[in-house]
């Protein structure tokens, strides 16, 4: 089974920005369900489908398989919930560890939240002097509670 031990965190400040690439994310969900979603995604050229059970403390069961980004493109336009999630991920390695920064568009525009995958959920990840308040627990900031509450509306 795969298996995604994350911790997700509010960004202070835009140091992280330094020497940074941003790749273009369009995301929707196929169900938003709490014991389960399904996730169509598009990164620069490629599709994704993605499904993830219930989040219990920091894991979750996940499974991701490649689809064609044509698929993935009328997924997204014909069959997802309403909005899609627009956002750019920027990926920064800090003390052997990938933080992933994802800056929202759309109706998220101004939200900004950093995400780490971990080995094990007891895993003490060095913090980066940018990160702010953790919100792993708070299930506002699901990707899959975006679209029925954007940012914009809190």
């Amino acid at each position: 089974m795969g298996k995604e031990i994350e911790r997700k965190f509010l960004i202070k400040g835009d140091d992280w920005k330094k020497n940074s690439k941003e790749v273009l994310f369009r995301q929707g969900y196929l169900s938003t369900v709490k014991e389960r979603t399904v996730r169509v995604r598009t990164i620069d050229n490629k599709g994704f489908l993605t499904i993830k059970g219930i989040t219990v403390g920091a894991t979750r069961a996940e499974y991701e398989y490649e689809i064609s980004v044509s698929d993935a493109n009328e997924m997204l336009d014909s069959l997802c919930e309403k909005p899609i999630i627009e956002k750019t991920r920027t990926k920064i390695e800090y003390k052997g560890l990938i933080w992933e920064i994802d800056k929202f568009f759309g109706e998220n525009e101004g939200l900004i939240v950093a995400e780490v995958e971990l080995v094990s959920e007891d895993q003490k990840p060095a913090i980066p002097e940018w990160i702010g308040e953790e919100v792993t627990g708070d299930p506002r900031y699901f990707n899959s509670n975006l679209i029925k509450n954007p940012f914009k509306n809190w």
